[in-house]
C-alpha cells in the first residue's frame, strides 16, 4: 500500500512540493516520500488508536468528515517542519492542499471497481498490522452505506449479529473487538 500511496502523492505534489520555492528541487523526492510516510503513519496511528471509524467513514462517502484527514494534515505539516525546516504556516498550507487531494483520490480509487490499485481490505490490513486479515470489510462497508452514511461500531456489531458472526464468541467479532 505504501508504494501506491507514494504514487498518489507524486501525482498531486506538483504545486504543493515540486513547484514550491520553499522546498529545494534537490529535496523534492525526499519531501514527497516524507509526505507519503506521514499520511500512512497518521492513518496507522488512527487505526490502532481507536480511530478506525474515522478511516472507514472516508470510504463510506464521508472523506471530508474530519478525523482521518485532519490527523493526516497535522502529521504531514509536522514532518515538513521537522525535516525541511518549513515554518508552521507554510507546512500547514502544503499539507492542507495536498492531503485532502491524496485522500480523496485514495477513496475514489478504492471504491472504483475498475481500479485495482487499492482495495479496502488491503488498506486496512496494512494500517492494522494484519488484524483485519480474513475479514471482508469491503462487503461490510458496502452494506453500511445503506444506513445513515456514517460508520459506527454499533452498526458493524449489528451487521455481524444479523449474519450470525457472534455465536458463542470467537470469529469475526473477536477480530473486531481487537481493533478497538
Amino acid at each position: 500500500m505504501l508504494d501506491n500511496l507514494l504514487d498518489l502523492v507524486k501525482q498531486y505534489a506538483g504545486d504543493a512540493i515540486v513547484n514550491n520555492p520553499d522546498i529545494p528541487n534537490d529535496q523534492n523526492d525526499a519531501a514527497i516520500e516524507a509526505t507519503s510516510s506521514s499520511i500512512f503513519s497518521s492513518l496507522q496511528s488512527q487505526a490502532s488508536g481507536g480511530g478506525l471509524g474515522n478511516i472507514l467513514n472516508m470510504f463510506t462517502g464521508n472523506a471530508g468528515s474530519g478525523g482521518a484527514s485532519a490527523g493526516a494534515i497535522a502529521g504531514v505539516a509536522g514532518s515538513l517542519m521537522e525535516k525541511f525546516g518549513l515554518d508552521s504556516t507554510k507546512a500547514q498550507g502544503i499539507a492542507a492542499t495536498l492531503v485532502p487531494q491524496v485522500l480523496n483520490n485514495l477513496v475514489s480509487k478504492t471504491n472504483d471497481p475498475n481500479d485495482s490499485s487499492f482495495n479496502l481490505n488491503g488498506i486496512l490490513g496494512s494500517l492494522t498490522g494484519g488484524k483485519t486479515d480474513g475479514l471482508d470489510l469491503t462487503n461490510v462497508v458496502t452494506q453500511l452505506k445503506g444506513s445513515d452514511g456514517q460508520f459506527s461500531l454499533d452498526d458493524i456489531t449489528n451487521l455481524f449479529n444479523q449474519q450470525g458472526g457472534d455465536q458463542g464468541g470467537g470469529g469475526l467479532m473477536d477480530k473486531l473487538k481487537g481493533l478497538y
